[in-house]
């Protein structure tokens, strides 16, 4: 489903320790919403509870949660994490997304 590398998985522990939370008590909220300059953008929160219908996945023990519509869109993608000079932040790895905007942000189908 969605797999989530080392370095982000060590983000997103760091993130959450910084707000006192942990991993067994929160969630990473990851969906597709309209916009974005290639039509279709990535958002992503941290949440401490699922919503009806989420679709729950765990990699190296992050709990993801997926809602049906973004689903689709998001199956058999990579959560990474670059920290280096070229930008910093967290990225997709979408293998079904036929383009991307130059920032990694937004794709297309």
């Amino acid at each position: 489903m969605i797999k989530v590398s080392e370095t982000a998985k060590n983000k997103v522990i760091s993130l959450l320790q910084e707000e006192g939370k942990s991993l067994e008590n929160s969630y990473v909220r990851v969906s597709v919403a309209s916009g974005g300059c290639s039509g279709l953008s990535y958002k992503m929160d941290i949440v401490e509870q699922a919503q009806e219908g989420d679709k729950e996945v765990v990699d190296q023990g992050v709990r993801i949660l997926v809602d049906k519509k973004s689903l689709l869109y998001l199956i058999g993608t990579t959560l990474e994490y670059s920290g280096g000079l070229n930008g910093k932040g967290f990225a997709f790895n979408n293998p079904n997304a036929s383009r991307t905007c130059g920032c990694g942000e937004s794709f297309a189908v």
